[in-house]
C-alpha cells in the first residue's frame, strides 16, 4: 500500500505543478464532477435516474416516471457537495455539526423528521454481515469517532484517512438513512483538503464496494477497502489529464496503482 500512496502522491504533485487551473477548466470539471458523484452516489442507494436523467433533474426539469423521492436525491447531493467545498474552503476539521448539517441536506425534504438527527431505533443493513452500534450508543461511537479523527487519523496518508474516515463513519451507522451518501462526502472532503481531487465511487463497483467493507467492519481488515478506494481516487485525476491535455505525460506514474 506505501507504493501505492507514493503513486497518488506524484499524481498529485504532478497536478498541482499545473495550478493555478485555468477558471474555464475549473468551471467545466466541477459541472461534470458535481453531475457523476451525484449520479453515482444515488444509484448506489437504489436511485433509478439516469446519468442524463440526472443531469435533466439538476436542471430543475421533472423526469417522467421517477418519483419525487429520486428528484429530491439529485437536488440535495449536489447542494450537499456545494456546502462541502464551503467546509473545504474553510479547511474545517471533521466535527458531529458538519456531519448533521450533510445529512441535513442530503434527506432535506425527503425525511425531516431524521435529517440531521441521530438515529433513535436500532437498524441492520440490508445483505450486510455487520450489524452497527444499537442507537442508545450512538452519541459515544459518535464522539468517539471525532477523538480517533483528531488523534490516530492526523497521523494517517491522506487518502488513508480519508477511506478510513468512510469506512468508520458507515460502521456507525448515525443515522436512519443516509449514511452512505453522507460518508462519500466525508471522504472527499478529507480528500479535497488535503489537495486531491473528489473520487466518485462508480455504481459498477458496488458489490466490491460492499463486500469490502463488510471486510473492514467485521474482520477489521482495511486492505481491500483502502484498495478499492486508492483506486478510484487514481481514476479521479484522469479528467483533469484530460482537461489539462496532458493524459500522456502521466500514464508513466500509474503503474503502482
Amino acid at each position: 500500500m506505501s507504493d501505492t500512496l507514493q503513486t497518488l502522491d506524484t499524481l498529485k504533485a504532478k497536478l498541482d505543478s499545473y495550478r493555478p487551473l485555468p477558471p474555464a477548466v475549473i468551471a467545466n470539471l466541477h459541472e461534470s464532477l458535481v453531475l457523476q458523484w451525484t449520479y453515482h452516489s444515488n444509484a448506489i442507494e437504489g436511485n433509478t435516474l439516469t446519468l442524463k436523467e440526472t443531469k435533466v433533474a439538476l436542471e430543475g426539469i421533472t423526469v417522467g416516471g421517477k418519483t419525487l423521492r429520486e428528484h429530491f436525491e439529485a437536488i440535495n447531493h449536489r447542494e450537499a457537495i456545494l456546502f462541502m467545498e464551503e467546509l473545504v474552503q474553510q479547511n474545517a476539521p471533521l466535527n458531529e455539526w458538519g456531519i448533521k448539517q450533510l445529512h441535513q441536506l442530503v434527506l432535506k425534504n425527503i425525511d425531516n423528521a431524521n435529517a440531521g438527527r441521530y438515529r433513535q431505533i436500532n437498524v441492520l443493513i440490508a445483505g450486510a454481515e455487520h450489524k452497527p452500534v444499537e442507537a442508545v450508543h450512538v452519541p459515544q461511537a459518535m464522539a468517539d469517532f471525532i477523538g480517533w479523527y483528531e488523534t490516530q487519523a492526523m497521523q494517517l496518508h491522506p487518502v488513508e484517512r480519508a477511506a478510513r474516515v468512510h469506512g468508520e463513519f458507515v460502521k456507525i451507522h448515525p443515522f436512519v438513512d443516509g449514511n452512505g451518501r453522507t460518508s462519500r462526502l466525508l471522504m472527499n472532503l478529507e480528500l479535497m483538503k488535503a489537495g486531491f481531487p473528489a473520487a466518485v465511487l462508480p455504481v459498477q463497483r458496488r458489490l466490491e464496494y460492499y463486500e469490502a467493507l463488510d471486510r473492514a467492519h467485521c474482520h477489521d481488515n482495511y486492505a481491500p477497502f483502502l484498495t478499492l478506494i486508492a483506486a478510484v481516487v487514481a481514476e479521479s485525476f484522469e479528467p483533469y489529464w484530460w482537461a489539462l491535455g496532458v493524459k500522456e505525460d502521466v500514464a508513466k506514474y500509474r503503474g503502482g496503482v
